[in-house]
């Protein structure tokens, strides 16, 4: 089984990673839409949306959100949001959900460059770029390939409960290998996180094969300008031509 449907749809992995900030989600996706000048009639497709922290905030702000997930277990946990604005699906990003469906696509906190198949990564974007309608905004928030790579933390206990996380970090062959070991009662688990370490000439690229035009380029959410050598993210605004 590929690593992301294992962790993914592990409870586990949604204990490793309770203390996500939904006030910066909040901020950073009213400043965006402010910037980018959604109107208030568009329909948004959240991408690979986990649980919904992304999607919830989104119909906060009065869109018409729709969340589709790989895993079960994670859109299960996203329809209890209660919304009208919501609505949450099974799906593989690979696929094309809707064609010309959207006036935006958000991927966001690096929910990209998880395959070991790189063509899976340019099949991830002609989606897109299908769900998308002609001239609409795709938004993709990856890490910033530079800064991991220089401040990489090789190991790391993080305990949660009585759950103790032991996490050892990686990088072999342009992809960081997270992984993560702990014990519940008397059994051992083991679980991989695998993110291809793109950056900007490799999106650059791919995005060139598949039809996007870049227009904005943020460094972290408070939407500074994008530094290579400096910024937390790699935050790319583009457009369907």
């Amino acid at each position: 089984m590929a690593w992301f449907k294992e962790w993914f749809d592990s409870p586990y992995y949604h204990l490793l990673y309770k203390k996500r900030d939904d006030k910066e989600a909040v901020d950073f996706l009213t400043q965006l839409f402010n910037n980018l000048t959604i109107e208030p009639s568009a329909k948004l497709l959240d991408l690979a949306c986990g649980n919904g922290r992304h999607s919830r905030t989104m119909a906060q702000l009065g869109y018409n959100t729709v969340g589709v997930d790989l895993s079960p277990n994670n859109i299960q946990i996203a329809k209890q949001i209660k919304s009208d604005l919501t609505h949450f699906f099974v799906h593989d990003m690979r696929q094309v959900f809707k064609k010309n469906e959207f006036d935006a696509v958000l991927n966001l906190f690096t929910s990209f460059g998880y395959f070991v198949d790189k063509n899976d990564n340019i099949q991830t974007l002609n989606s897109v770029y299908e769900n998308l309608k002609p001239g609409a905004i795709f938004v993709q928030d990856f890490l910033n390939a530079e800064i991991v790579i220089k401040n990489l933390v090789e190991k790391e206990t993080i305990k949660r409960g009585d759950v103790v996380f032991e996490i050892t970090r990686t990088i072999i062959e342009q992809q960081i290998i997270k992984n993560i070991s702990f014990e519940v009662g008397q059994e051992t688990y083991e679980f991989s996180e695998e993110v291809t370490l793109f950056t900007l000439s490799d999106f650059e690229q791919m995005y060139q094969k598949v039809g996007f035009k870049i227009k904005h380029l943020y460094g972290d959410y408070q939407l500074n300008t994008y530094n290579p050598r400096s910024s937390d993210r790699l935050i790319l605004i583009s457009e369907k031509i």
